[in-house]
């Protein structure tokens, strides 16, 4: 079930309009996005590169810096750890490029999900010491390793932490909060209290791309070769559902630009392999297809195969890795399918379905696709999900979360039953005892404050708009409000009262609708709907006129250009 309503927020859109030389209507989805000062709307249409808050604003950067500096003249053995994910990979491509390129002695390693689990590990220590490691650098991990970084101390190395993840924290009895951070020489991560970096939405490898940056200023070397990671650090910021607001829009921005043109030649093989060469590139592109190929050699194998992909210069080298990427992730979406579906049936036929907070237990299921299914499942019921499957050791899950349930806090009210677990408000990892999943159910739910009303699905309504209005220049006036994603929506728009006719079926899935919407005062518009094609047929064969919500788009076919309607939802 779905509830429409539509965004209310006011603003002086014609004024706006003038000022900026934009439609009214952009005006209003400019405001929507709480854009309100003309400083703040300015930034959101013109922001560049150079408006970019400094590396210096990072609490603890130059701490971090200084110890690198003197490693690196020293020429002490330096090792990365990055981890399994998107960010993961492209965090730790970064700081190995940045620092072989500051001269240093440095190499990696990433753990392994299935044997290390999340970050850093005693096992990873112990490999570094055998290797004479001297310092060891985490990116997109780190801030929860309390103990394993306590250990790398006693052995006597130097450890530095560059992270974006929550800071581990308890609630005590009068209600404060008791922040924990590890014992480490350094530590870079924007969610430390007292830090004053201005925005804190920021992912890992962003983190990574400004230690590089603040590396690269203090040894001398030119600040322009810091741009070569642009790239890298759109593709995990889309890649980790960072929102794309402030400097994460002009980053990412920036970076789809630079994606079509890239020089990085496992890059160049994976767009190749996706059939995306020679096509603009969208945050679409990134979140669906490039990082789950990516992401899934840290699912199925191993993440190296990810980073030695990035990391290759020969193309023949390349295309290799980038098709084993497409098929792993190929075989990863079936087996997705298959989870997706034992789920839905748990939940269907046991009391599970009763749950304002559901936790699924599926012990056969690959430990790395639990966040996936637990996505998908949220999305079909619209409530906080927790995946659990077995692992070596116990049981291992990760969660996904709606807007109105703070996932990372409410597992924290919840830690004792757990042996492990981080994350953010909307999605978190865990680790448990199967003795514990019972009680973990129990705790969530009894904690649980969800209302009905949090858990409908609510699409928000940009503009009440008849399809009379829209325009070819309109249309490209919205583009220039993309990249869209998380924290950055693409626009909604709707019409009451339409009619739906001509509708035809198409496509090998039967899964495109072509249809002509016609509104009360004559006005027609060709539209099109991508999904069950004979569902859909049927559907409208229920009511002569619905409400609908659109999105415009331009159809070119040979070099005609035309407005074409595209239907995202009717009731």
């Amino acid at each position: 079930m779905e509830k429409w309503v539509v965004a209310a927020k006011s603003a002086d859109f014609q004024g706006i309009g003038r000022k900026f030389g934009i439609d009214p209507v952009i005006a209003r989805l400019i405001r929507n996005r709480d854009m309100v000062t003309e400083e703040e709307i300015d930034q959101y249409l013109h922001g560049k590169l150079s408006s970019m808050h400094s590396w210096k604003l990072l609490g603890g950067i130059e701490r971090v810096l200084e110890i690198l500096e003197e490693k690196i003249k020293e020429k002490k053995k330096i090792r990365i750890i990055g981890d399994y994910d998107i960010d993961g990979v492209c965090s730790t491509y970064i700081l190995l490029q940045g620092l072989k390129r500051a001269g240093a002695v440095v190499d990696v390693d990433i753990p392994d999900r299935m044997k290390d689990g999340y970050g850093i590990s005693m096992d990873l220590i112990d490999l570094a010491r055998e290797a004479q490691v001297d310092t060891i650098l985490t990116c997109d991990n780190g801030i929860s390793a309390i103990d394993q970084i306590a250990y790398a101390k006693s052995l006597g190395m130097t450890v530095l932490v560059t992270d974006h993840h929550e800071i581990p924290y308890e609630e005590q009895e009068d209600g404060s909060i008791r922040t924990f951070l590890p014992a480490a020489d350094g530590i870079v991560n924007p969610k430390q209290e007292d830090c004053p970096y201005p925005f804190k939405g920021i992912c890992g490898a962003m983190v990574a791309f400004k230690v590089i940056c603040g590396l690269y200023e203090q040894m001398g070397i030119p600040a322009k070769e810091t741009e070569e990671f642009i790239e890298f650090a759109a593709i995990a910021t889309v890649g980790d559902v960072m929102d794309l607001k402030d400097e994460n829009r002009i980053l990412v921005r920036e970076g789809l630009i630079r994606i079509q043109n890239t020089e990085n030649e496992g890059l160049k093989a994976l767009l190749r392999v996706n059939n995306l060469e020679d096509r603009p590139i969208s945050a679409y592109h990134i979140g669906f297809i490039i990082g789950p190929c990516m992401n899934a050699s840290g699912r199925l194998s191993t993440a190296k195969r990810a980073l030695n992909l990035l990391l290759t210069r020969d193309p023949k080298e390349a295309s290799i890795l980038a098709e084993d990427l497409k098929a792993l992730n190929d075989s990863r979406k079936d087996m997705t399918t298959k989870g997706v579906e034992q789920a839905v049936q748990l939940v269907e036929n046991t009391d599970l379905k009763n749950d304002r907070v559901l936790v699924i237990y599926l012990p056969d299921c690959h430990e790395s696709l639990a966040g996936i299914i637990a996505g998908r499942i949220r999305e079909h019921y619209t409530r906080p999900v927790f995946v659990l499957t077995k692992a070596e050791e116990g049981v291992k899950g990760s969660g996904r979360s709606i807007e109105s349930y703070h996932m990372f806090q409410e597992l924290v009210k919840c830690r004792e039953l757990l042996t492990k677990f981080g994350g953010h408000p909307m999605a978190a990892g865990l680790s448990l005892t199967e003795e514990n999943i019972g009680a973990f159910r129990q705790r969530l739910n009894e904690n649980c404050t969800l209302t009905a009303e949090d858990m409908v699905e609510k699409i928000v309504i940009d503009v009440p708009m008849p399809m009379s209005y829209v325009t070819i220049p309109l249309i490209r006036q919205i583009s220039q409000l993309e990249p869209f994603g998380k924290g950055n929506t693409k626009p909604v728009f709707a019409q009451k009262n339409l009619r739906i006719s001509n509708a035809r079926v198409f496509g090998k899935n039967r899964n495109v609708v072509k249809m002509l919407l016609t509104d009360e005062y004559g006005f027609a518009a060709e539209g099109i709907w991508f999904g069950d094609g004979d569902e859909f047929v049927q559907k409208i064969r229920e009511k002569e006129r619905w409400d609908m919500i659109y999105y415009p788009t331009i159809n070119a076919f040979r070099g005609r250009e035309s407005i074409e309607m595209t239907v995202q939802s009717i009731r």
